[in-house]
């Protein structure tokens, strides 16, 4: 455990540990650096989200066939317009704040309550794991149909107007249960995305930074590997889901599937029917660009305001308090 340490890496006396944060750190620190974290790790990368969910798709139109990250940015931008790259932000922005806010704050309390069981308060990896998964259910039950709403938004020549039009769309049209369709292969796919992405964070930590101070350039570097090794992973779940989400009409139609694909099981045999093994790892550069630089952010993010917030809740107490 280490103190508090300003940036010339002296304690800041009368500070406890930052990394203790049970006794100092309230549900609300937590749940605030969390919204903070997930509301930027989500937007300042969308648009490259946005050429992920079009590089997955199974039968792309011809005006939307792109070799690269770059090229498919420089075509949506020429073609449909400079802010088409930011469809459907909006809805990804309302959903990102609770469901990263419920993310680390449970992340934080399992970790802890895990950690005194298994490893005497230590660190240890399987907490981490344990505790990213458990964090994962509540963060994905409200992240999901933002998803969904997200996804088809994204889509070349989607046939939405706007968020509302979306929305109400899919509930007419589907029903409720299609805000949900692709839960299951969410949770397939981020359950172990978050089990080794805190596992490699925290791993990362211990090499960069193992006295655990707050210290940036270790939590942007543990943060972008943890982001680069779990994308990858975990790409051909996401492509699944991808087709879940998006229920793409042009694809299903050429498999004569009709009605709407659901289940893993269904959306595994037909990606693999439209292009064997290599399709599910359609989109895998962007996803990782994508994710690597998002989740940087939402660790150094994160670990700042837990350390600005914790340090001004104790100041405060000790202001409280006065001289003894």
């Amino acid at each position: 455990m280490s103190e508090i340490k300003g940036k010339d890496e002296e304690p800041l006396e009368g500070d406890g540990d930052y990394e203790s944060l049970p006794p100092h750190a309230s549900l609300t620190i937590h749940m605030t650096a969390g919204a903070v974290a997930g509301i930027l790790e989500h937007t300042v990368m969308y648009p490259v989200d946005s050429v992920k969910t079009r590089m997955q798709s199974l039968r792309p139109d011809p005006k939307a066939q792109y070799s690269s990250v770059y090229e498919a940015l420089r075509r949506i931008i020429q073609t449909e317009g400079l802010l088409r790259p930011l469809r459907g932000l909006n809805i990804t922005m309302l959903g990102a704040g609770p469901a990263h806010a419920l993310y680390f704050a449970c992340y934080e309390r399992v970790k802890c309550t895990l950690s005194e069981v298994i490893q005497n308060g230590g660190n240890s990896h399987i907490a981490n794991g344990l505790a990213g998964c458990v964090a994962t259910v509540l963060h994905d039950a409200v992240m999901n149909p933002a998803e969904v709403v997200k996804q088809r938004m994204q889509m070349y020549n989607s046939p939405y107007r706007n968020l509302l039009d979306c929305v109400r769309t899919i509930r007419h049209t589907e029903g409720l249960a299609a805000f949900y369709r692709s839960y299951s292969t969410q949770l397939a796919m981020n359950i172990p995305f978050q089990a080794v992405h805190f596992m490699t964070y925290e791993l990362m930590q211990e090499r960069l930074n193992p006295h655990r101070q707050y210290h940036p350039g270790s939590h942007i570097l543990s943060g972008a590997a943890a982001g680069a090794v779990s994308a990858a992973i975990t790409t051909p779940l996401d492509v699944c889901k991808t087709l879940l989400n998006t229920q793409e009409n042009v694809a299903l139609s050429s498999m004569h599937i009709s009605g709407h694909l659901t289940g893993m099981a269904n959306a595994f045999r037909t990606v693999y029917r439209f292009g064997g093994m290599a399709a599910f790892f359609k989109g895998i550069q962007a996803r990782v660009i994508y994710q690597m630089p998002s989740t940087a952010i939402a660790w150094s993010v994160y670990e700042f305001f837990k350390y600005f917030l914790t340090k001004q809740q104790m100041e405060g107490e000790a202001g409280t308090a006065g001289p003894v």
